[in-house]
């Protein structure tokens, strides 16, 4: 049974170990701004990784043309392009699409500021790849967009979620897992903002090291503990939950940055981005704790037997992800 039950769980390690190398959660972001009854400034921003950049560009009505040529620079992550265009009659109840968004796993967020202070936001995905612009949109979208958003983000942040489960396996009670997912919450909602907003600036390759190691980390605390031994972090989960928060609020933060937020909706935006991290966050705490009784219910796997191994496996994982993540901003 012990056999089976590490063959199983170091089999799992390797699947999240390839989904996190080929699924990356990292949408662009279109920006229309409207400078005159015809006329707009337009950003696009284009996710990168390393030296290759995603086949998505941005299809406009055949009313519109080009006033000023196209501003191209890198952002590091992403690839930004600047323009202005004018289109006879205006872009009120005009569709805009992004080309090459079908068939990928990218979403796209699409912001239209009116000259008159009203903003349109709305989340493009594979399966809607175009908006119709209204002329009078209201907040409920960017509200919408973004809590989507981030419910995604932590739902395919495979990373993130590995560090969840790794504490649920230091915690013993109901009330300790209380402490630490709301230490956990508390900690990421600072420093998502801090990122997010811009008042500091942390570059994101060696976070996203650190999240590795953060992980590795609490893998060696559930080894530990499993040989009976004990210390400050053992007994107070939610401490290390806290602290390592801060961390992976960073990273929450940087990718929120590199979507981009709305400038008049920015506080809104970020409000519901950091909602929608939470009941993700909290829909695989769920499922985790189901998947959890209803094992030790149907085949009597007792927790002893399932620690061990997963602590073992969380660890090369996070070992792996670590070396990674360092030699890319290292070489």
């Amino acid at each position: 049974m012990k056999r089976l039950a590490a063959a199983l769980v170091f089999a799992l390690a390797g699947l999240v170990a390839t989904m996190a190398q080929t699924h990356e959660v990292r949408p662009a972001y279109l920006e229309i701004d409207q400078k005159g009854p015809e006329d707009f400034d337009v950003l696009w921003k284009v996710p990168t990784r390393g030296e290759a950049r995603l086949a998505l560009d941005v299809s406009l009505p055949s009313a519109c043309a080009e006033t000023s040529p196209i501003v191209a620079a890198d952002a590091g992550a992403a690839m930004t392009s600047r323009w202005s265009i004018r289109c006879a009659g205006g872009l009120g109840g005009e569709t805009v699409a992004i080309d090459g968004l079908v068939g990928t796993y990218t979403d796209v967020i699409a912001r239209i500021a009116w000259s008159d202070g009203s903003v349109q936001t709305a989340r493009l995905t594979p399966d809607f790849p175009d908006i119709v612009l209204e002329t009078a949109p209201g907040a409920l979208a960017t509200a919408r967009a973004y809590f989507v958003l981030g419910v995604e983000h932590i739902l395919l942040g495979i990373d993130h979620l590995l560090f969840v489960l790794a504490l649920l396996l230091l915690i013993r009670d109901l009330r300790t897992l209380i402490e630490t997912i709301t230490a956990f919450t508390v900690a990421h909602s600072i420093t998502l903002a801090a990122a997010a907003l811009g008042w500091t600036q942390v570059p994101q390759p060696p976070v996203e090291a650190a999240i590795a190691l953060s992980i590795a980390v609490v893998a060696a605390e559930i080894i530990r503990a499993e040989r009976g031994e004990t210390d400050l972090s053992i007994r107070y989960p939610w401490l290390i939950a806290f602290l390592f928060g801060l961390l992976h609020g960073f990273g929450f933060g940087g990718a929120l940055r590199d979507i981009g937020l709305p400038q008049t909706d920015a506080p809104l935006a970020l409000l519901t981005f950091n909602l929608g991290v939470e009941v993700g966050q909290l829909l695989f705490v769920a499922a985790v704790l189901v998947v959890a009784l209803a094992a030790r219910r149907l085949v009597a796997v007792r927790g002893a037997l399932i620690r061990g191994p997963v602590g073992y496996a969380t660890g090369c994982v996070a070992g792996f992800w670590f070396v990674e993540r360092v030699v890319s901003f290292v070489a």
